[in-house]
C-alpha cells in the first residue's frame, strides 16, 4: 500500500508493528512516520495511548526522586526501626509516603516516549515503558467495538425520533417508507432504527412490524469449535482418502459412540465394517478414551493379535474426546501396531454415513432420552443380532449377518456371540429389551 493509499486508515496490525520495529531501532518519530505512511503526530499519539509499563513497586527498585537525601523515618504503622525508610527492606515506602514522585526518564517524558531500543535499560531504575504491537492492536479493537456498542443519540434526539416514528409506524406505514420520506430529520441509519425498535426504545415495538413478526429470525452460522486436532495429523479424513486410493481393498470398521439420556454413565460403543454393514454393539461403563482402549484390549484378546490387525485394519470415528489419543487406541497389547486410527473431519458426520444411519435401528430400541444404565452387553449383543439380522434393500436383500460369514473371519462371528434371528422373530422396537 502506497503513503497516500494509507494515510486517512486506522492503524493496521502490519502498521504497529513497524512502528514497534522502527522504535526497537532506535528510529525517530519522523522516520517512523515515513516508514508507516502516517503523520507525525499520529504516530506519536499511537505510541503515548498504547504505551504499556513493566513493572510495579519494587522495594529494592526505590526510583523516588528525593531518595538520596529523604530523611523520613517510622512511616509503617507500628515500626519500631531507628533509619531512612528509603533504606528498609522489608516494606516499600512509597506505599506509604504521600511526598513520593517517582523520577521519570527524559525519554519516557518526550519522543520516543518508550524505552523500546535503550541501550541502558537493565541499569537504569526509572520506570519503563515499552510499546508492543500485539497489545496496542488489541487495546484498539476492545475500544472500536466498545464505541460502536449502544446508542449514539442524546435523550432529546431519541424523544424527537420517537414523536416521528411511532405513530407512522402505527398507521401501518414500513420502516423504509418512514426513513425515505424523512431523510433529513433522521440522525441515524435505516439499520439502527430496526435495532432502536428491537431494544424497546421507542414506543413502537416489534408486533407493530408485520414482518418482523411474520419471518423468523435468521439462525447465525455455526461456528467451528475450537478444539486442539494435533492428535489428527497424519490421521486426517484426507489421509484416509489417500490410503483409500491406494488400496481399495481393505476393510473399513466405522467407530462411534451412542448416549442415553444423559452425558454421564454407560454408553454404547458402535463398530461397523462397511463391506457388509455388520455392527458391533458394546457396553462401556463411561465414555473416556480408557473405556474405548479397553473394548479394543478385550477384542484383540479373544481374537488374537493376527486376526485382530486382519479384521480392524482400519478406524474411522469423530474427534470426540473417547477417540483421542490415537496412538494407544492402535498400540497392540502384545506389542507392535494392531491397527490404524483416521477422523472424520469437524462436523462431518457424513463421512461415516453408513453407521450414523445404522444408528437409525438403535433408536428404534433406545429411544433418545432413554436410561440405558440399567442395561447389560447381553441386552447389546441381542440388539446387534436383531440389527444385524434385518434385510437390507442395499445389500441385494441380504442381511449384513450373512454377509459377514461370507467376507469376515468366522473367529469374530463366535467370539462376540452373533447368531442370526429368523425373519419373522425380528423385534426392532422398545419392547425387545423390556424384561
Amino acid at each position: 500500500m502506497t503513503t497516500e493509499n494509507r494515510l486517512g486508515k486506522h492503524l493496521t496490525l502490519q502498521d504497529r508493528y513497524d512502528i514497534e520495529d522502527g522504535l526497537n531501532h532506535g528510529y525517530t518519530i519522523k522516520k517512523i512516520a515515513d516508514l508507516v505512511g502516517k503523520d507525525r503526530t499520529t504516530i506519536s499519539k499511537e505510541i503515548k495511548k498504547h504505551r504499556i509499563s513493566d513493572r510495579g513497586y519494587n522495594p529494592r527498585n526505590n526510583d523516588c526522586m528525593y531518595r538520596r537525601y529523604c530523611q523520613k523515618q517510622s512511616l509503617c504503622p507500628e515500626c519500631d526501626i531507628s533509619k531512612r525508610c528509603c533504606t528498609c527492606k522489608k516494606e516499600d515506602c512509597r506505599m506509604f509516603c504521600q511526598d513520593y514522585r517517582s523520577e521519570m526518564c527524559a525519554s519516557t517524558t518526550r519522543a520516543p516516549y518508550v524505552c523500546n531500543g535503550c541501550n541502558s535499560i537493565y541499569d537504569c531504575s526509572k520506570p519503563h515503558f515499552f510499546y508492543r504491537a500485539n497489545v496496542a492492536y488489541s487495546t484498539y479493537k476492545a475500544l472500536l467495538k466498545d464505541t460502536r456498542e449502544g446508542i449514539a443519540l442524546s435523550r432529546q434526539q431519541l424523544y424527537e425520533l420517537d414523536c416521528l416514528i411511532s405513530p407512522l409506524l402505527k398507521r401501518g406505514q414500513s420502516i423504509a417508507h418512514i426513513y425515505l420520506a424523512h431523510k433529513d430529520e433522521i440522525p441515524c441509519s435505516l439499520r439502527s432504527l430496526y435495532n432502536y425498535i428491537d431494544q424497546g426504545v421507542f414506543t413502537a415495538r416489534n408486533i407493530d412490524l408485520p414482518k418482523k413478526v411474520k419471518y423468523k429470525a435468521r439462525k447465525k452460522k455455526r461456528q467451528k469449535p475450537a478444539v486442539d486436532y494435533t492428535n489428527r495429523e497424519g490421521r486426517s479424513y484426507k489421509d484416509f482418502q489417500q490410503l483409500i486410493k491406494n488400496s481399495p481393498e481393505i476393510n473399513v470398521v466405522e467407530m462411534d459412540t451412542v448416549h442415553g439420556s444423559n452425558k454421564t454413565g454407560n454408553v454404547m460403543l458402535t463398530m461397523l465394517f462397511r463391506n457388509c454393514n455388520l455392527m458391533l454393539i458394546t457396553l462401556m461403563p463411561e465414555c473416556t478414551k480408557e473405556s474405548v482402549k479397553n473394548v479394543l484390549d478385550n477384542l484383540e484378546s479373544r481374537l488374537g493379535t493376527e486376526i485382530f490387525n486382519k479384521t480392524f485394519p482400519i478406524l474411522l470415528t469423530d474427534n470426540g474426546p473417547e477417540f483421542k489419543g490415537a496412538k494407544d487406541l492402535e498400540k497392540s497389547c502384545c506389542s507392535g501396531s494392531r491397527t490404524k486410527v483416521f477422523y472424520c473431519d469437524p462436523l462431518a458426520s457424513w463421512q461415516k454415513a453408513k453407521l450414523e444411519k445404522n444408528h437409525v435401528y438403535i433408536r428404534r430400541v433406545i429411544p433418545k432420552g432413554m436410561k440405558i444404565n440399567g442395561l447389560n452387553q447381553d441386552d447389546m449383543t441381542l440388539l446387534s443380532n436383531h440389527i444385524n439380522s434385518t434385510v437390507r434393500a442395499s445389500l441385494n436383500g441380504r442381511t449384513p449377518f450373512e454377509l459377514a460369514q461370507l467376507l469376515l473371519d468366522k473367529t469374530l462371528i463366535q467370539a462376540t456371540n452373533l447368531i442370526p434371528i429368523p425373519a419373522d422373530k425380528i423385534t426392532l422396537n422398545k419392547s425387545l429389551l423390556n424384561r
